[in-house]
């Protein structure tokens, strides 16, 4: 069994909510019809999958028809991203330079349909201004992609202010789509997507305790604000055809309620500022050791512009695959960066912020949630201590 006390490595995956999972799963095995069946085994699957959309909804300060479920955060992210392939015009598309690859990589298939893709240059922060975004803003562009918190180095990116700096800069002219990954921002940092005033969000399931395979895409404007790409069935109002699952609909239904950050949600907002001095504490404590560093250095200072679920860190002469096999040994789980990408030894988010190269190879990352303790960061960060004082004695 893993050892749940000392995983850190959330931002990865996060261990299911056993009770929500449970739950859900009893509620499908008595409702199973397909929900697209117009029989009355299928209208009480609708039901069930309705309820599901409704609470979800109110979780995130929406409403139903600006949910629609989908297999998870990628497919959310493409579902917004592939929409620009069908239009006549083939304008540009700008994605942040330190997006998740759901989206950096994609950008690559979008360009071979005959879109222009541009980067959105990351300041050494790690952070996307909204003058870069602004910079780059032309009247061909059709879509804006920035994510809310970044997987690796856990910055908070100021999406409000980014919304209202492409607003205006479309002043008397046709305002380009803003699309948002959530996927590290729901459960880890208070926010309200109205207030946001983005065209778009993903989300996905098991980033907050819920099941792997799904996640829900936000639209503003509901379907009629998006042109899919992928045909089918017509499910989801016909933004994502295929079977739906009401199981996972239900499950993350659940865990939004339970997990989600807001004013509403106090129990989650508790949690949050808890959280927030345990990771100050611990980040540092990690940077008076010999030979670490805080990546960016500017944390230590402005922690209030960082999620508390996500720490990137470099320790001299240990590669990160290095450290991270030293923890493993000792029972903690870490990583060095993005899941989806941790076969490959480039670090793409890094090399945006111009991290140099011996910090980039050294750089690894510790993610938390609702159930880390004061005590098993404490103990990680005696693990980690011990690990580099045998390099930076």
């Amino acid at each position: 069994m893993t050892d749940f006390e000392h995983y850190f490595d959330w931002a990865a995956t996060s261990p299911s909510d056993k009770e929500i999972l449970r739950q859900s799963l009893e509620l499908t095995l008595e409702d199973w019809a397909n929900p697209s069946s117009t029989h009355q085994a299928g209208k009480n699957a609708k039901t069930l999958l309705e309820s599901a959309r409704t609470k979800a909804a109110e979780a995130l300060c929406v409403k139903p028809e600006n949910v629609f479920f989908t297999s998870g955060g990628t497919e959310s992210d493409h579902i917004a991203l592939l929409s620009v392939i069908n239009k006549p015009n083939k304008g540009t598309v700008l994605i942040s330079s330190i997006e998740h690859p759901a989206l950096r990589e994609m950008g690559d298939e979008v360009k071979k349909a005959g879109c222009k893709v541009e980067y959105i240059p990351a300041d050494k922060d790690g952070v996307i201004t909204p003058e870069a975004v602004t910079s780059l803003l032309t009247k061909e562009t059709l879509l804006v992609c920035v994510m809310a918190v970044n997987n690796e180095t856990g910055v908070i990116q100021p999406i409000k202010e980014i919304a209202e700096a492409i607003t205006k800069a479309s002043e008397g002219g046709r305002k380009p789509k803003f699309h948002v990954d959530c996927v590290q921002a729901a459960g880890k940092i208070p926010f309200n997507l109205k207030e946001w005033g983005v065209d778009s969000a993903a989300f996905s399931a098991h980033k907050i305790c819920g099941p792997r395979g799904t996640g829900i895409l936000y639209l503003k404007d509901g379907e009629k604000g998006l042109e899919p790409f992928l045909r089918g069935g017509g499910q989801e109002k016909g933004i994502r055809s295929g079977t739906e699952n009401v199981f996972g609909a239900l499950a993350f239904s659940k865990c939004l309620e339970k997990y989600f950050i807001s004013e509403k949600n106090m129990a989650a907002l508790e949690s949050y500022k808890k959280q927030r001095e345990l990771t100050d504490k611990f980040v540092n404590k990690l940077a008076s050791l010999n030979g670490c560093t805080i990546i960016p250095p500017s944390r230590i200072e402005k922690t209030e512009l960082f999620s508390p679920y996500v720490v990137q860190a470099a320790f001299k002469n240990i590669p990160g695959n290095v450290m991270l096999r030293a923890l493993d040994s000792k029972g903690y789980y870490i990583s060095t960066g993005s899941a989806c990408s941790s076969r490959k030894n480039n670090r793409p988010v890094l090399e945006a912020m111009h991290i140099e190269g011996p910090l980039r190879e050294t750089a690894v990352r510790f993610s938390f949630g609702p159930l880390t303790t004061a005590s098993a960061i404490d103990d990680l960060f005696a693990a980690v201590s011990e690990v580099n004082s045998t390099f930076n004695s």
